[in-house]
């Protein structure tokens, strides 16, 4: 298990994210690799639960106002809420 890996799954214990937090965080974190799509899948049924919604909804957010060293936040959280499974599933449509 990597060094980030380990301070991802700390921060994701210390600030007591949800499930689907989580899941968001994961697909967009700083890693050199893309979220797989098996994970944007998940994250796409995620958003049937009203609850769950927001909290994806506000985690994008969040991730989309990352700046500098976390740029790979914002260009991974494009496709992400993008993603038509997403956007099909959004109570909001």
């Amino acid at each position: 298990m990597s060094t980030s890996s380990l301070r991802r799954q700390m921060k994701n214990i210390v600030h007591n994210y949800s499930e689907a937090e989580i899941k968001v965080r994961e697909a967009t974190s700083n890693d050199p690799w893309g979220p797989s799509s098996s994970l944007m899948s998940e994250i796409a049924d995620l958003t049937y639960n009203v609850v769950a919604f927001s909290e994806i909804m506000s985690m994008i957010w969040k991730r989309l106002n990352d700046h500098g060293k976390n740029w790979r936040h914002v260009y991974k959280v494009l496709p992400l809420h993008t993603a038509p499974a997403l956007l099909a599933a959004s109570p909001l449509l």
